[in-house]
C-alpha cells in the first residue's frame, strides 16, 4: 500500500471550476443584468433628451408621445431583464453550491480516510456555509460585469455633454475600487478565520451529543460544556470583528459613492450655470448622478464577496485536495476465504499471531479493553496497513493489496457501539433494501420482541441514534444488522454487552447456528459466546497465551476463570 502524493487543488482552482461549469448560464445572466442596467442608466439620459426637447421651438404631440413610448420600453427592459436575469443567475448558484456539498460529503464518505485534521462537525460547515459562499462567484461576476456596463454607461452620456464629467466618474470609480479592493483583504482574512472558528464549535457541538451520555455517567458534562462555551465565544468574538469590518467597509463604499455622486452632481451644476451644457445635460447629469451610486455600490462590493468566496474555496480545498491517508490495492479474496492475523504489533497489540480457518466460529478473550479495540480497529481496516507491523490476510492475500470494497464486501467488523440511524427498523438492518436473510438476522438478534412491540413491525420508526430505543435494542439492532450482511467473515467486539444474561445466552446459540459454515470471530468476555465458539483464544498484554475450549480454559485456568466467570 503506497501513500498518494496528489497535488493540493487550492481555492483559485475551485473558484475557476465553478466560473468554467456555469459559462453558459452567467453568459446569459451578464447580458440580461447588462441590459437592466443599461436600462436604468438610459432612463435619466431618456428624461434630459425630453427635457431638452420640450425647451426647443417645433414641439409636437407626436414627439412627446413618441418619448414616452421610449420611455415604457425601457421600464419593460429593465423589469423583464431583471426579473430573468436573477432567476438564471440564482438557479446557477444554488445548483453550484449544491455540487459543492454533494463532493465534500462523498469526500467525507470515501472509505479511505483523507489526510486532513478536520472533525465531522467541521467538514459540515464547509459542506453548507463554505459551499454556499464559493457558489457565489457564480453570481458576482454577472454583477460586477454589468455594474461596470452602467458606470461606462453614464461615464459615456456624461462625457458626451462636457469630457470633465465623464473623466470624474471614471477618475471617481478608480479610486473608490482601489480603496475598497485594499480593504477587502482585511474581510477575506478575517472571514476564513471566523468560519474556522465556527467549525470548530461545530465540531465540538458533535462530539458533546455524541458523547452526551458517558459524560453524564462519570459527571463530565459540567466540564464538556464549559469547554464548548470557550470555542463558541471565541466563535462569536471573531463573527463580531468580521461584522465590524463588514460594517466599516459598506460605511466607507456609501460614503465615497455619495462623494462622487455628489462631485458630478455639483460640476454639472457649475457647468449649466456657466452655460457649458444645456438645461437637459443638466438634468440628465443629475439623475444619472443619483443613479450611479446603486451600481457603484455594487461595483464596490463586488472585491469583498470575492474575497470571502476565495476564503471558503481554500477551506473546501482542505477536504477535497488532502490525499488520501493510504491508496489501497486492487485485489479480491476468494469466497469463503479465512483469516490470519500474523504477528501483528499496533498499540497495544504485541505481534499478535492466530488464525481462523475458514467456516469456523472463534472467540477472543481480551483481559485488556484497549486490546480489544485495537484488534478490532486493525481488522476493520481503519488503521491504514502500512502504519503497523506485520500483516492481515484474508484468504492468503494481504490485506493491503485488496481493494477497500472487496475487504468490506468480504469481512464485517460490527463495533460494540455501532451507529443507529433515524428510519424504521427495516433500514437499520437493511440499509441497501438487498438482504435476503432479515428475518433470519431479527430472529438471531433476538430481536423479535422489538418487533413484536409495535404495530408497524419492521417498519416502526426509529429516532435519530436510536433515541427512541433501549441500550440492548440499540445493541440487537446493530447485531442484526451485521447478520443480514451475511458476509464470509464477521467479526464481531462486544456485542452483548447492554444485553441481559438470558437473552445473551439465546443470541449467542442463534449467532453460532445462523453463521455456521462461515468465518466468525467474536471479540467478547461473555461466557455464552465464548462457550458457543468452537474454541477461544485468550488475548493478553497483547499476544494469545492460550487457546482451548471454554470449558476445558475454565477447568485449567485460573486466571481466564476469574476473568471471565460471571
Amino acid at each position: 500500500m503506497t501513500t498518494d502524493t496528489q497535488r493540493p487543488r487550492p481555492g483559485a482552482a475551485i473558484l475557476r471550476t465553478a466560473l468554467r461549469r456555469n459559462l453558459g448560464a452567467m453568459a446569459w445572466g451578464t447580458v440580461l443584468m447588462g441590459l437592466y442596467q443599461a436600462g436604468e442608466t438610459a432612463f435619466p439620459i431618456a428624461l434630459g433628451l425630453i427635457v431638452e426637447h420640450t425647451m426647443q421651438d417645433g414641439r409636437s404631440l407626436d414627439a412627446l408621445a413618441l418619448s414616452i413610448a421610449a420611455l415604457a420600453v425601457i421600464i419593460t427592459t429593465v423589469s423583464l431583464s431583471w426579473r430573468f436575469g436573477m432567476r438564471i443567475l440564482q438557479k446557477a448558484n444554488t445548483t453550484e453550491a449544491h455540487r459543492w456539498r454533494v463532493k465534500v460529503a462523498a469526500c467525507g464518505l470515501q472509505p479511505v480516510a483523507r489526510d486532513v485534521d478536520l472533525k465531522s462537525g467541521e467538514v459540515l460547515t464547509i459542506a453548507t456555509e463554505d459551499a454556499d459562499q464559493t457558489a457565489d462567484i457564480v453570481e458576482v461576476v454577472p454583477m460586477l460585469i454589468s455594474s461596470m456596463v452602467a458606470v461606462i454607461v453614464a461615464a459615456v452620456a456624461l462625457g458626451l455633454a462636457d469630457i470633465r464629467l465623464g473623466l470624474l466618474v471614471i477618475v471617481g470609480t478608480v479610486a473608490i475600487l482601489s480603496i475598497l479592493s485594499v480593504m477587502s483583504r482585511r474581510i477575506g482574512s478575517s472571514t476564513q478565520e471566523q468560519q474556522a472558528r465556527v467549525a470548530r464549535a461545530g465540531a465540538k457541538v458533535a462530539d458533546l451529543i455524541t458523547g452526551l451520555r458517558p459524560l453524564h455517567g462519570f459527571g463530565g458534562n459540567h466540564a464538556a460544556f464549559g469547554s464548548y462555551r470557550k470555542v463558541s465565544t471565541e466563535a462569536r468574538h471573531q463573527s463580531v470583528v468580521v461584522a465590524k469590518v463588514n460594517g466599516v467597509y459598506a460605511g466607507t463604499a456609501l460614503a465615497l459613492n455619495a462623494v462622487l455622486a455628489g462631485a458630478v452632481t455639483l460640476m454639472a451644476g457649475w457647468l449649466a450655470f456657466d452655460g457649458r451644457i444645456t438645461i437637459g445635460e443638466l438634468v440628465m447629469a443629475v439623475g444619472l448622478a443619483q443613479f450611479i451610486m446603486e451600481p457603484l455600490k455594487l461595483f464596490s462590493e463586488m472585491p469583498k464577496y470575492v474575497m470571502i468566496a476565495r476564503a471558503s474555496a481554500e477551506r473546501m480545498a482542505l477536504v477535497l485536495s488532502a490525499p488520501p491517508v493510504t491508496t489501497p490495492g486492487s485485489g479480491r479474496p476468494a469466497p469463503g476465504a479465512d483469516l490470519e492475523i500474523d504477528h501483528v504489533r499496533h498499540g497495544s497489540l504485541n505481534k499478535v499471531r492466530f488464525r481462523v480457518a475458514a467456516g469456523e466460529f472463534v472467540a477472543i478473550a481480551a483481559y485488556q479493553p484497549r486490546a480489544a479495540a485495537d484488534l478490532a480497529a486493525v481488522l476493520a481496516a481503519n488503521v491504514p496497513p502500512d502504519t503497523y507491523e506485520g500483516a492481515v490476510r484474508i484468504g492468503g492475500q494481504e490485506l493491503a493489496d485488496l481493494s477497500v470494497e472487496a475487504v468490506r464486501e468480504h469481512l464485517l467488523v460490527n463495533p460494540y457501539d455501532g451507529e443507529i440511524f433515524a428510519g424504521t427498523l427495516r433500514t437499520n438492518i437493511d440499509p441497501s433494501g438487498t438482504s435476503r436473510s432479515v428475518p433470519e438476522a431479527v430472529e438471531a438478534s433476538m430481536l423479535t420482541d422489538v418487533v413484536a412491540l409495535h404495530r408497524e413491525g419492521l417498519d416502526y420508526a426509529v429516532r435519530d441514534r436510536g433515541a427512541n430505543l433501549s441500550g440492548g435494542q440499540r445493541q440487537r439492532l446493530s447485531l442484526a444488522r451485521a447478520l443480514a450482511a451475511d458476509t464470509d467473515v464477521l467479526v464481531l467486539h462486544d456485542p452483548t454487552t447492554a444485553v441481559d444474561a438470558v437473552t445473551e445466552q439465546l443470541v449467542a446459540r442463534n449467532v453460532a447456528k445462523l453463521r455456521r459454515g462461515r468465518t466468525t470471530v467474536v471479540i467478547t468476555s461473555s461466557p455464552a459466546f465464548l462457550d458457543a465458539a468452537d474454541r477461544v483464544l485468550v488475548l493478553d498484554e497483547g499476544v494469545v497465551t492460550a487457546e482451548d475450549t471454554h470449558r476445558n480454559l475454565l477447568a485449567n485456568d485460573e486466571a481466564y476463570c476469574l476473568a471471565v466467570a460471571r
